[in-house]
């Protein structure tokens, strides 16, 4: 049996944190600061976490928690092509009560701008490696203002400066004591806070080993050290030489127990001097919401109810739908070099097709080749989809994020981004189909080529949802596109091109009918060979696939004639000897019609989609264990 080991990340730790202050967490790394930010907004999973949240004095239920309040990550998630006061306002979208009008939604953004201090570059794009935007401090003020839009009553951040130089850092605190000074609970961690950071912070609490060294203002730090036994230094910025302290217990035999001890003692004397009186609240939690939304909190116009206070989703879910798919289609529309490197896959793979198999002739060896063509363009149409794999891992943890705090339904995501999906693969597949049908010379006039078409249409779907729902399920684009490229492959190879369906083993059979090629392949086999009137294979023709197909014509017509006194049957050079039917049994397509085939293949992507939500329902919760 192996022996499972817990390390405890947060060990007896317990503070205040109160409307109108900046609470700043602190220590080294591994002190658990990101934990404890984390067990506060409730993003820890109930099993791993003991302890009781108090808002207002009474328990804070994590429904309520998740509605009047936001998380901002260490990590900018944003869609790198659109504008901050795009970003922005989508963001209102998703946030803001349904009863706001829109010029009050925009209202709300114009003064969030100029709150975070983004006027001048408000109508500038992101940005990403390949696209210039704004800078690392302006980009994480965008990932505030996402989480406050809303104006929330409590606001916990992840080391919200981290990775900036001190002057960003500092814009970014400053923004946040705005905030804390407009009537809300501001609690994040920080790293190593500069002199001009810490000028701004109310409340400081500093870990080791997830157990609180010290809890209380700045201001007493100088007292609390030399009470300790260490006086800070005159000039000496306090949270350095603190942290430092803390660092240099650590290493020694006892670590930092001592000062664990001494913080709780010094702070029981210190509450005594101070004379402090237990807090009592003049009103219940309920009517503590009420109020702070009365003041401007939660944005006017936030409902309330006896068991939520507050909408659970701020819009229908037709709404969340349009503003989704406006978002995802604006990004991408900013970026049109995705699209064309695909459609250029597309339309190169159908112009080697096309030359490769032009105007076949409808002789014994223009059926093999227009067998071969189908399997090779139905199959094609799959891996041509694999570029849907990274836009979901991308967007994961941005969908985390906004769903964690109920910016949408998971719903409404999984449905416009099958949406949007839909006109890129119109395009693609009625590119592809005019392209090779007559280029190859299909049979079936104008109705042949629309069957054609959906059935191409058909494989894009089925193939964008496939990919869509591993992105779903593989967190990482590589290992994803190795196993949709083995997928694809097993696909293809039970299919029933390379063996027919009766010649395959029975213990593979089933993943016959799992292949995702074998619906539209034999869907397209149907549509050319299903005349019963038109002859593939008239004459002498049937010895052109024997040894005999090189003897001379003189002897195969004697051989015919033997062939006929022998059945007693009158075959001549005209008589049709394989007609399309006869093909389609030799390919042991005879189960489905072609119109079946064709709804089999629409099921599938259906299929993908339905599993690709479960996977948004159950694969993404954003809590850690």
């Amino acid at each position: 049996m192996p022996v499972i080991r817990k390390k405890v990340l947060l060990n007896d730790t317990s503070g205040e944190a109160r409307d109108g202050e900046l609470l700043a967490v602190l220590g080294a790394s591994g002190s658990g600061k990101s934990t404890l930010i984390d067990a506060l907004a409730n993003r820890i999973a109930k099993g791993s976490l003991k302890g009781t949240i108090k808002l207002n004095g009474e328990p804070l239920n994590s429904r309520l928690l998740k509605a009047i309040s936001a998380y901002v990550m260490q990590d900018d998630l944003l869609y790198p092509m659109l504008t901050v006061e795009e970003t922005l306002m989508f963001a209102a979208e998703f946030r803001l009560p349904r009863s706001l009008s829109k010029s009050k939604k925009k209202g709300r953004v114009q003064a969030l701008i100029d709150q975070l201090g983004l006027r001048s570059a408000a109508t500038t794009v992101i940005g990403d490696e390949g696209h210039r935007g704004v800078s690392g401090g302006e980009r994480r003020r965008v990932s505030i203002g996402i989480d406050i839009i809303h104006d929330p009553i409590i606001l916990f951040l992840d080391e919200p400066t981290s990775g900036l130089d001190s002057t960003s850092a500092f814009m970014v605190v400053k923004v946040l004591q705005r905030i804390a000074q407009s009537g809300s609970i501001v609690i994040m961690s920080i790293h190593q806070p500069s002199y001009r950071i810490l000028g701004l912070l109310d409340q400081l609490i500093f870990l080791s080993h997830g157990q609180t060294v010290y809890s209380g203002s700045p201001l007493n730090l100088p007292q609390f050290f030399e009470d300790f036994g260490h006086p800070i230094p005159e000039n000496e910025n306090r949270t350095e030489f603190a942290l430092d302290l803390i660092r240099e217990l650590e290493g020694s035999p006892g670590g930092t127990e001592s000062l664990v001890e001494f913080n709780r003692t010094w702070k029981r004397n210190f509450n005594k001097r101070s004379e402090t009186m237990s807090v009592t609240y003049e009103l219940s939690l309920k009517e503590a919401i009420g109020a702070s939304i009365s003041r401007g909190k939660l944005v006017p116009g936030a409902t309330m109810s006896d068991t939520a206070m507050v909408s659970t989703y701020a819009n229908r879910i037709w709404t969340e739908i349009a503003v989704l798919a406006k978002r995802s289609f604006t990004n991408s529309w900013r970026m049109p070099e995705i699209f064309a490197v695909r459609f250029g896959a597309v339309m190169v793979t159908g112009f080697i097709l096309a030359t490769m198999f032009w105007r076949l002739d409808d002789s014994p060896k223009g059926v093999r080749e227009r067998v071969g063509f189908f399997a090779f363009a139905m199959s094609t149409t799959y891996y041509t989809c694999a570029d849907a794999l990274p836009v979901f891992v991308h967007e994961r943890y941005i969908f985390m994020r906004e769903t964690a705090y109920n910016a949408y339904r998971r719903l409404s995501y999984c449905l416009s981004h099958a949406l949007v999906s839909i006109p890129a693969l119109i395009f693609l597949a009625i590119s592809f189909a005019a392209l090779t049908f007559w280029a190859v010379g299909l049979e079936g006039g104008a109705s042949g080529f629309l069957f054609y078409f959906c059935v191409v249409l058909a494989s894009f779907w089925a193939g964008n949802s496939f990919v869509t729902f591993l992105s779903g399920v593989v967190p990482h684009v590589m290992i994803g596109y190795v196993i949709v490229v083995a997928l694809l492959a097993y696909f293809l190879l039970f299919s029933g091109f390379f063996l027919n369906r009766d010649r395959i083993p029975s213990y593979w059979i089933w993943f016959h009918y799992l292949s995702l090629v074998k619906y539209p392949y034999e869907a397209v086999l149907q549509n050319e060979f299903n005349d019963p009137t038109r002859c593939f294979v008239r004459g002498v023709q049937m010895f052109d696939n024997s040894p005999l197909g090189d003897v001379p014509n003189l002897l195969k017509q004697k051989l015919l004639e033997n062939i006929s006194k022998t059945l007693n049957v009158r075959i001549t050079s005209s008589t049709c000897v394989i007609t399309g039917a006869d093909i389609l049994v030799q390919q042991g397509v005879t189960q489905l019609n072609k119109w079946n085939c064709l709804w089999v293949t629409i099921a599938w992507g259906f299929f993908f989609r339905i599993l690709f939500y479960f996977c948004l329902l159950f694969g993404s919760k954003n809590k850690r264990r």
